[in-house]
């Protein structure tokens, strides 16, 4: 199982590296793509049309300003596509959230928020646990060990 994470430009990276960090620390593999639905159409066509082919099961999808890459994406497959608005303009994202949030009936896109590029890998994996034990314990034991860290910080509150 592999998840695909594009993005319209290498200037997105630092922002979907704790995308790629966290399905490494769940042990799903990636494959990372800079392609632009604008300036490379062809090449994202290609990308999300053979897909399925190459073993993807899910597509994390980041774009700012217009952020039409998500829904381009999610317009050549059917597999679940993940859009991570980008903070990238004076809108601070929120020109990138509208854009892949409302996406036309029939055409849908998980939206994440700006720069939740975190969130969209814990809900890749989440899509991807439901036929695979092995994930699904390790989202188990992520979430204890974020009560854990919670409780910890609560005491050390509560000591002082």
């Amino acid at each position: 199982m592999k998840v695909a994470i594009i993005m319209g430009s290498d200037s997105d990276y630092p922002i979907l590296e704790p995308a790629i960090q966290t399905l490494a620390d769940f042990g799903i593999s990636t494959e990372v793509v800079v392609a632009s639905a604008h300036r490379t159409p062809d090449i994202v066509h290609e990308f999300a049309a053979g897909a399925a082919k190459r073993g993807v099961r899910v597509i994390i999808a980041a774009a700012g300003a217009a952020a039409h890459l998500p829904g381009v994406i999610a317009s050549y497959t059917t597999l679940p596509v993940i859009g991570v608005p980008v903070n990238s303009t004076p809108l601070a994202g929120m020109d990138a959230l509208l854009s892949i949030v409302q996406m036309p009936s029939g055409i849908p896109v998980a939206t994440m928020a700006i720069n939740g590029a975190k969130n969209a890998a814990i809900f890749a994996a989440q899509i991807l646990a439901v036929s695979n034990d092995e994930i699904a314990e390790k989202l188990l034991n992520h979430r204890q060990m974020m009560a854990q860290e919670v409780a910890q910080k609560a005491a050390r509150i509560a000591s002082k």
